[in-house]
């Protein structure tokens, strides 16, 4: 499980898009969106840089959250 902060995340378009992003990445397993936090959760083991360039290539660029 990855947690990824992504800051312009803000409503629930924006939980829509990232959540449609990373359903096309394989392995990303199931999804939380925390529009509170501004954090996702990917559960599976899909690779760190493809979440990442998912999530920018939608418009939501993220970083790692430290463990």
């Amino acid at each position: 499980m990855t947690t990824f902060l992504v800051p312009d995340m803000s409503c629930g378009h924006c939980k829509a898009t990232v959540e449609a992003a990373l359903a096309r990445v394989e392995g990303a397993g199931s999804v939380t969106v925390d529009l509170t936090l501004r954090q996702v959760t990917a559960s599976g083991p899909a690779p760190v840089p493809a979440v990442l360039a998912a999530l920018d290539a939608a418009g939501y660029p993220a970083t790692v959250a430290a463990d």
